[in-house]
């Protein structure tokens, strides 16, 4: 009887310690991930967002890329919003906000909206650039020059080229 007794106690004991490292490693995880993308951990997060965003992080931009070895903007949130949300969008980014999103202004902006903008000073009629917005006034974006960053809409550059929000239907 008593050897059952130490079994059963050593199996309780390492059911207990091996969730303890467990949560210890997924807070050691979650922590990595709020600091790469410069934000504040909160309760209400989506986590798999912001994981999912944090691990495509200094991917390089190339125009028509599809992998993590180059990606251009719609990609990016082509895969995020399949990964995360289960939904697929347009490969464009004008046919992501004619054909995927409800328009919303900046200021009603929340977690896994996306944001639009007009690079292009000769047309400014057409979107040509896509975001996720994640919090804080920030976003995630492949842009042309550094890749896959987070982004201030603060920023003078983004402010001028805003377009509109957009809530995917």
């Amino acid at each position: 009887m008593n050897f059952f007794r130490w079994v059963l106690l050593l199996c309780l004991a390492f059911v207990f310690f091996s969730c303890s490292t467990t949560r210890s490693v997924e807070k050691k995880q979650s922590k990595e991930v709020y600091e790469n993308l410069g934000l504040n951990k909160s309760r209400k997060d989506n986590f798999k967002l912001y994981k999912e965003a944090a691990s495509w992080l200094h991917v390089p931009h190339v125009d028509g890329g599809s992998s993590r070895n180059g990606t251009d903007c719609s990609f990016f949130v082509y895969n995020l919003y399949k990964n995360v949300y289960n939904k697929t969008v347009e490969r464009n980014s004008a046919d992501i906000l004619n054909k995927n999103c409800k328009r919303i202004s900046r200021s009603r902006l929340k977690e896994g909206d996306l944001v639009f903008f007009n690079t292009n000073e000769k047309s400014k009629s057409k979107v040509n650039h896509v975001g996720v917005y994640l919090k804080e006034n920030k976003f995630i974006h492949s842009s042309t020059s550094k890749g896959v960053i987070v982004s201030d809409l603060d920023e003078n550059y983004y402010r001028k080229f805003w377009v509109c929000g957009g809530r995917v239907k």
